[in-house]
């Protein structure tokens, strides 16, 4: 599936930086090392996606977390 994704972004002039490429990947898929072009592409557990952190235990304390420190940073810059 990712080689077909390489081929066609390559058929639009885009190139996957592999070495910045990270995946995640749920229960259901085997721990098995992730590759394209013998590069081994890292893997995350979340990521922050339009201000929302993204993970696959559907678990919000990070995500509050995350907001709890960036709206007291918001609030201490403007003391």
């Amino acid at each position: 599936m990712l080689s077909d994704f390489d081929r066609v972004c390559g058929n639009v002039e885009l190139q996957l930086i592999l070495t910045k490429t990270m995946f995640m990947r749920n229960r259901q898929v085997s721990a098995a090392p992730f590759s394209l072009n013998r590069t081994t592409i890292s893997e995350c557990s979340s990521y922050v996606c339009l201000g929302r952190e993204v993970n696959m235990v559907k678990d919000l304390a990070p995500e509050l977390s995350r907001r709890k420190r960036a709206a007291w940073g918001a609030f201490k810059s403007i003391e």
